[in-house]
């Protein structure tokens, strides 16, 4: 009977300390919904919503590491003194780069808004003094090569020439201006104009840069091209008039997807030349070349493909040739190691009769020169 009785106390004394701790319970905030970032995939892979807004933002870039040795390659022919002698010799030219792209995009009333911007930050093995500018500049260099706006077709701020980018740069080759095909950087006002049938176009007011291509009045330099685009390739047309010179270029290319494997281009340019060599009243002296007019006399061709032997490794070709028998011939083998990560081989040799120092990177004195890269680049 004790027993009983201690048992049914026990219980009733256990339920009056849950009830009183029922009572005291403490009540847990709800937690407030979490904003997660959303996927952007209207403009590709990559993007997504800055929170609380319609913009869409991608962020990328690379890590870069080249090593290159000879009179011609990447950085063309780094030089030093021998600390013990004094004597001038040839040494490794070797630079590490880090660039950050950014890119937006909104839908407007207008069309689509967009944004590029590219930032390069470079350390080379300059060591400051004589031998740095031996090798070519400072130690350690940042640029903003391309930082442009654009609302539908209408472009604006920094860009690379439409020269160049329009109708495609000379091959998958690091040294693709062994015999130059126009100058690059230059703050740009655009207009592109795509007729969804493969037929495109643009015309460009730039301001150039530079001793010799940076406009010397209000006057732009101008650019204007056309391109038809198909499965089997693509026709391509730029024309330019060098307001500082009063002269006029212009370039034809076509590249043929021959294969899935093989793909080939060919570009010719030609451009006039008569006012280019014109030192008077002590203005720079261009030697011939222009802004846009960058090869050895009137005319110049350029040449090449690439030829994928499997899903990692492909093999570039470039073959370059203009008026004044300069020649360019440069050959990589790039292999992709694990996705995003590529090294690449490269072999160069360059021929020039004429301004070779201030042109192809060939020493004084010599008509030849050959060199080799060694790149390592990380993409993201």
């Amino acid at each position: 009977m004790n027993i009983k009785s201690l048992l049914l106390g026990s219980a009733a004394a256990l339920i009056a300390v849950s009830g009183a701790r029922a009572a005291d319970a403490v009540v847990v905030a709800e937690p407030e919904p979490a904003e997660y970032v959303k996927i952007c995939d209207v403009y590709g892979a990559g993007y997504f919503y800055i929170p609380g807004t319609e913009t869409c933002l991608r962020i990328g870039g690379y890590v870069r590491y080249d090593i290159s040795a000879g009179e011609e390659g990447s950085f063309d022919g780094a030089r030093t003194f021998d600390n013990m002698d004094g004597t001038d010799q040839d040494t490794w030219h070797k630079q590490a780069r880090f660039a950050l792209k950014t890119w937006t995009g909104q839908e407007t009333e207008l069309g689509t808004l967009k944004t590029y911007t590219e930032t390069r930050f470079n350390f080379g093995n300059g060591s400051g003094g004589v031998a740095s500018n031996l090798n070519g500049g400072d130690n350690t260099a940042v640029s903003l090569n391309f930082a442009w706006i654009q609302l539908g077709g209408l472009r604006v701020g920094k860009d690379e020439s439409a020269f160049n980018t329009f109708i495609g740069y000379a091959g998958n080759v690091i040294q693709d201006t062994l015999v130059p095909y126009g100058d690059f950087d230059t703050n740009v006002v655009q207009y592109y104009f795509d007729a969804g049938n493969g037929f495109s176009a643009v015309v460009s007011l730039e301001e150039g840069s530079g001793a010799v291509g940076t406009i010397d009045s209000y006057v732009p330099h101008v650019v204007g091209g056309v391109k038809y685009t198909q499965g089997w390739g693509a026709i391509t047309g730029v024309v330019s008039y060098d307001s500082n010179y009063e002269e006029v270029a212009g370039k034809v290319r076509l590249d043929v997807n021959a294969s899935d494997a093989l793909s080939l281009w060919v570009m010719g340019g030609y451009g006039t030349d008569n006012n280019l060599n014109d030192d008077a009243n002590n203005v720079v002296d261009a030697f011939g070349r222009g802004f846009y007019k960058q090869w050895g006399g009137n005319w110049a061709v350029w040449g090449g493909g690439t030829y994928k032997l499997n899903e990692k490794t492909s093999l570039n070709l470039q073959v370059s040739y203009d008026e004044w028998k300069e020649f360019g011939l440069a050959a990589n083998v790039a292999y992709d190691i694990v996705p995003g990560l590529t090294i690449t081989a490269e072999v160069d040799w360059a021929h020039a009769t004429k301004f070779g120092p201030s042109w192809t990177g060939i020493p004084a004195g010599k008509s030849n020169a050959i060199g080799g890269i060694l790149r390592f680049q990380r993409s993201f």
